[in-house]
C-alpha cells in the first residue's frame, strides 16, 4: 500500500506528505528525523489515505500541495483544526 498523509504542525500549519510505510514515516517525522518538521513539533496525524498503486498516492500528494487541493484539503477538516490542541 501507498499513502499520503496530512500532519498538523505545533504552528497548526499542514504537511502533506507521501510513504510507502506510514508508521515508519510518522515514527521519523516524531523523531526529527525530517528536515521540513524537525523544528515544527510536535506534530499530530490528522489525515491519510491509503492507495493500492503508488502513481495514484503520488498524483493524489501533488493535487494536495496545490493552491485548488490545499483549499479544499482545509475545507475538509477546518473544524478539526480550530479545535485540536497539541
Amino acid at each position: 500500500m501507498y499513502y499520503i498523509y496530512i500532519l498538523l504542525r505545533k504552528d497548526k500549519q499542514l504537511y502533506t506528505g507521501y510513504t510507502g510505510d506510514l508508521k515508519r514515516r510518522i515514527v521519523e517525522h516524531q523523531g526529527g528525523k525530517v528536515k521540513s518538521t524537525k523544528h515544527y513539533r510536535p506534530i499530530k496525524l490528522i489525515h491519510y489515505e491509503a492507495y493500492s498503486l503508488e502513481s495514484d498516492a503520488r498524483r493524489r500528494e501533488k493535487y494536495l500541495k496545490t493552491t485548488e487541493g490545499k483549499r479544499f484539503l482545509r475545507q475538509q477538516i477546518r473544524d478539526y483544526v480550530k479545535s485540536i490542541t497539541l
